[in-house]
């Protein structure tokens, strides 16, 4: 992989034709073709300048069809002579060597304009970062441990995330995938720390940063440069540093509810995408406003998705089991075999029999990892103060059953009911009481001794309906 993005950036970047690459790195010209062609994208960006074209609309037509192949692969932009013939169908009366000479031009002034850019600016446009942050979510009335792969774009301060349930290779690519997306397309440039899923050797005073097979080819084939930070020097990416933060204190300062990954993904890019319509932080623009010119330097999103997946083999103990994620899982008449195949995405995992048999399908294990929030404490404190539950930031995370029966007017009732939920709480988690209710919170079930509180149902059912209760 190192070879072929050596060749990739040779092409690329240098400007060197295949013959060149050949004869540098001595090889067979037909692999120089190969690797230097193979899923391209340019990073080249536009600057329209003056020439004799630009007198009439020919140079912007020009430069506009120039701009969208900068974005494909180079194999698949038009060359001159297509261009001229595009041309003239549209009436253009002047000749070849007129829109080479423009074509030159462009390239030219394109490339002084792209370096001064580079220079002027500390962050480019299309220039982004990415990291990490752990925050925390409840899902079914239990926390969820969140891994938020967080994107920042510096110039504009356009920030995006995806919630994901590990840091590992699977869910790190995904990520960007779905990142990617959000964006409309692919940065120029991406800065990284020294994530275990893209850096196999971090970098020495000596030796740039080693970059996983895996990262490679997915770099290869998204076509975006990589920038990897020196060790313990987070301040390199201080743009994203702080957006870790301002998401984490803004939509997670209360853990959020979601049904799934996917949930919470929607509704994190809703809120992000309302967040840019505020200032920017010292450029005094709005967000959004900036963000619309920035992205304009996006590479082209591939019309494939790349496939993100892992295989590897597995052995299965005498309980058919596996090791996965910290944990074991069974697979059904595993033990029939010395060998299975596993392949895992970032949120399933496949057993497959050496006949290609699949005994398993299901979400990896820590799809399914959740903590139990500290009812115990929470009800304590409720019952000291039974006012207080109305506006509590644990209220929301109450499963339908139980926070409807807490949710009622008279506080007197209110506190007798949290001390009932209280009481079962010791033996029963707040699932089971929420799916066994009615038959948990009856008064024969919870036994006269263990429930003092004597509850008058007519009285609640008056209460609920508006009717009132007779003293």
């Amino acid at each position: 992989m190192s070879d072929i993005n050596c060749i990739k950036h040779l092409r690329n970047n240098k400007g060197l034709s295949i013959s060149k690459i050949q004869k540098t790195l001595k090889i067979n010209w037909r692999t120089a073709k190969k690797y230097a062609d193979e899923d391209q994208i340019s990073t080249t960006k536009i600057s329209p300048k003056k020439g004799m074209m630009y007198e009439e609309k020919w140079g912007e037509i020009v430069s506009d069809w120039l701009f969208e192949d900068s974005k494909l692969r180079r194999k698949n932009r038009r060359t001159k002579k297509k261009l001229f013939e595009e041309l003239q169908e549209l009436g253009f009366k002047g000749s070849y060597r007129t829109l080479c000479y423009f074509i030159q031009d462009w390239i030219n002034t394109h490339n002084e304009e792209r370096d001064k850019g580079y220079e002027r600016l500390d962050h480019p446009p299309g220039e982004a970062q990415v990291d990490f942050g752990v925050m925390e979510a409840v899902q079914d009335g239990e926390l969820v441990d969140v891994r938020a792969l967080i994107m920042s774009y510096p110039n504009s301060n356009a920030g995006f995330a995806v919630p994901l349930p590990s840091e590992n290779q699977e869910c790190f690519l995904h990520g960007l995938q779905m990142l990617f997306k959000q964006s409309g397309g692919v940065p120029m440039s991406l800065r990284i720390d020294n994530l275990t899923p893209a850096v196999k050797k971090v970098r020495t005073k000596t030796e740039e940063a080693q970059l996983t097979d895996e990262f490679l080819a997915f770099q290869n084939y998204y076509g975006f440069e990589v920038q990897a930070c020196n060790p313990r020097s987070g301040h390199e990416k201080g743009s994203v540093e702080n957006k870790v933060g301002y998401i984490r204190y803004n939509f997670f300062n209360k853990a959020p509810i979601m049904t799934s990954f996917e949930d919470l993904t929607t509704q994190l890019e809703k809120q992000l995408i309302d967040d840019r319509n505020r200032l920017h932080y010292e450029k005094n623009v709005l967000i959004n406003e900036l963000w619309d010119q920035e992205k304009k330097y996006l590479l082209q999103l591939p019309k494939e998705v790349y496939p993100i997946f892992k295989k590897e083999m597995g052995k299965v103990n005498k309980f058919n089991e596996i090791n996965l994620d910290q944990g074991s899982i069974h697979v059904p008449r595993g033990a029939n075999y010395s060998l299975l195949h596993i392949q895992l995405t970032w949120n399933t995992v496949k057993v497959i029999s050496p006949e290609g048999e699949i005994l398993l399908d299901d979400y990896r294990p820590y799809m399914k990892k959740r903590k139990a929030l500290p009812w115990v404490s929470i009800f304590r404190n409720w019952i000291n103060k039974p006012r207080s539950v109305s506006y509590s930031r644990y209220k929301d995370y109450l499963p339908g059953r139980v926070k409807n029966y807490l949710l009622i007017d008279h506080l007197v009732i209110r506190g007798e009911r949290l001390k009932a939920v209280a009481a079962l709480l010791i033996t029963h988690d707040m699932k089971r009481i929420n799916e066994d209710f009615y038959e948990l919170i009856a008064e024969e079930k919870l036994g006269k001794e263990e429930n003092p509180f004597e509850i008058n149902w007519s009285d609640y059912d008056a209460l609920t309906s508006g009717e009132g209760v007779q003293s």
